[in-house]
């Protein structure tokens, strides 16, 4: 039995942004095959479908999380559907390799809107139902959250940022019974990348680098990440909130 299918997530109401492809793809169908409602919302139409062909307990919404009223829109859908809503996971999110000397505003501005400011109008809409449910929040950060990535330092503070929303908001809401957690992926087998707009060569070049310096000698697969994000998230977990969760197989130890 998978570590998914050994979590029971019945009826439950899960929302995940960035489903299309990767470490949101893989964390949607984990959830359905748990038992949850899944909500899986992202900008690529066919990629979402695909991700719901995966299993009948998902279905999808194709919008921009950075849009005004996306958020409120978000979470209505979720809540018309299914009257409630346990679980916001924040997977949405953009990577940008920018060194200083090459600093551009709009990329830096549009890093933070996707990475920082949309999950947090995100949380905003989600947390009068989350406080309901006594649900949590899954927040996607990277193992750049909290070491440096020469080249890429505008990625890796806005990652930082969200890890820092993370604890900031696991105090706030402790009281009211939501808990707020984050998980810090390493490199992991997704197109990242290739949306990042790097060519298919750098892309190999950049993975063979990585492997090297990973103790464990691999990158991540999407479903390492999936299967913490349940973890996190399972309602039974009561008294683990504010923490960050770093998968990267020990590259932040060397």
């Amino acid at each position: 039995m998978s570590n998914s299918t050994a979590r029971n997530f019945m009826d439950r109401a899960v929302i995940v942004t960035g489903a299309g492809s990767g470490i949101g793809r893989a964390t949607a169908v984990a959830f359905a095959e748990s038992g949850a409602h899944v909500l899986g919302v992202g900008r690529r139409r066919n990629a979402l479908e695909e991700t719901a062909g995966a299993h009948s307990g998902i279905a999808v919404l194709p919008l921009d999380i950075r849009e005004e009223g996306a958020a409120e829109r978000v979470v209505g859908t979720a809540v018309e559907m299914w009257g409630r809503l346990d679980v916001l996971v924040n997977n949405a999110g953009a990577a940008a390799m920018m060194p200083l000397s090459e600093t551009d505003r709009s990329v830096i501005n549009n890093l933070f809107d996707l990475n920082v400011t949309a999950p947090s109008v995100l949380a905003r809409a989600a947390l009068p139902h989350l406080r309901d449910s006594g649900g949590s929040i899954v927040n996607v950060s990277s193992t750049y959250g909290h070491r440096p990535l020469p080249g890429g330092a505008h990625y890796a503070a806005t990652k930082s940022a969200l890890e820092q929303l993370t604890r900031s908001w696991a105090l706030e809401l402790a009281s009211t019974g939501v808990r707020v957690n984050a998980i810090a992926p390493g490199p992991t087998e997704t197109d990242v990348l290739a949306a990042a707009g790097l060519p298919e060569d750098t892309i190999d070049e950049i993975h063979s680098a990585e492997r090297e310096r990973i103790p464990v000698g691999r990158l991540g697969d999407p479903q390492d990440v999936a299967d913490w994000i349940l973890r996190l998230a399972d309602p039974r977990d009561t008294h683990i909130t504010g923490q960050i969760l770093t998968i990267d197989g020990g590259l932040e130890l060397v």
